[in-house]
């Protein structure tokens, strides 16, 4: 049966296991952060779901976002003297999103129906192959993160991070176009998303390099702090 959850739509995608700090003004996201905050909401998670480049979730509906998204759960809030909510929330289950309920006079954000989407059981993995996999991608991370963030304001993930989790955290420290991120989140082979990253952030690092440049800090572009 199909689940009916609160959606929140962002101009990024957001990673199962990633942080997203918000910044809540809009009236609306004040009610579902209210709604978060007194447990109204069952497990305190609410959708997150990527816009399409040139088009806005109030406007193009479905057409308007990305068919993949993932809940997030609410760590801690804080509200501000003015009304405003400065949250603090983590990544935690994918899905598909089915239908699109417009906001009404009770709930004034938008909800809708969806699936949840698991992983695939990868056939029979071969354990060294997947040792050397998480290797290989963690030590593109680590040479991505030395080449963008210089003042070593990262870390890498806990050696015990497990292998089908590992992909969506390093892709949280690496700024990648929102289609390249979406197609992460929509993988849903745990090696093939291995595979995917490490390329990605080999390929990002050799760009750094030529360029002579480092990205934008983390959220410039993506709306984290200012989404609504």
């Amino acid at each position: 049966m199909a689940d009916r959850i609160p959606l929140f739509p962002l101009g990024t995608v957001l990673m199962p296991g990633a942080a997203l700090p918000l910044h809540i003004f809009e009236p609306r996201y004040r009610q579902l952060t209210v709604d978060l905050i007194t447990g109204e909401i069952p497990e305190k998670e609410f959708g997150v779901v990527a816009v399409r480049e040139g088009h806005s979730a109030d406007t193009d509906g479905l057409d308007g976002m990305y068919p993949i998204g993932c809940t997030a759960a609410l760590l801690d809030a804080r509200r501000l003297p003015d009304g405003r909510y400065d949250v603090v929330t983590r990544g935690a289950r994918r899905f598909r999103l089915l239908e699109l309920d417009g906001a009404d006079s009770e709930k004034p954000y938008l909800t809708g129906s969806v699936e949840f989407v698991p992983d695939a059981a990868d056939d029979e993995p071969d354990e060294r192959l997947v040792k050397m996999l998480d290797a290989a991608a963690r030590d593109a991370h680590r040479r991505y993160c030395s080449t963008a963030w210089r003042s070593r304001d990262w870390s890498e993930p806990d050696d015990d991070v497990p292998s089908d989790q590992l992909a969506h955290l390093l892709a949280a420290d690496c700024l990648l176009p929102l289609g390249e991120r979406q197609q992460l989140l929509e993988e849903t082979s745990p090696l093939h998303r291995l595979r995917e990253i490490r390329a990605l952030m080999a390929r990002e690092t050799g760009l750094l390099s030529k360029l002579h440049a480092v990205p934008a800090p983390l959220g410039a572009f993506s709306g984290e702090h200012s989404p609504n």
